[in-house]
């Protein structure tokens, strides 16, 4: 389905329509996203690794700077990013030391 540009919008229904149509998007693309989120913590080898806050300031300026030359408000996306990137960094966290106890329990298991 084609969405219609905000000025070919001509009825709140268009509008929620587009909308729609673009959250259906999104979702997708978080999904995706949430994959490569996955096989990172499958990687690292440690929960502390979930964290790199030099990492997250460098993408939540290349955000900002990419918001503000597509017309988004640079705060609107840096809080979308924020909230996305702290989730991540807990669910990263929860999944590497559930990883780890894991293999803790199976490496004493198999010494019985």
């Amino acid at each position: 389905m084609t969405v219609k540009t905000p000025e070919n919008c001509v009825s709140k229904q268009d509008i929620r329509t587009a909308i729609d149509i673009l959250d259906e998007e999104l979702i997708r693309i978080f999904a995706r996203r949430q994959g490569y989120v996955r096989r990172m913590s499958q990687i690292k080898q440690h929960p502390d690794e979930a964290f790199d806050r030099e990492r997250i300031e460098t993408m939540i300026a290349a955000i900002r700077q990419r918001a503000e030359g597509l017309g988004l408000e640079p705060a609107q996306a840096e809080l979308v990013w924020r909230t996305l990137i702290d989730w991540n960094v807990a669910w990263e966290k929860r999944a590497i030391s559930t990883r780890l106890e894991n293999a803790d329990i199976a490496s004493v298991e198999t010494a019985d």
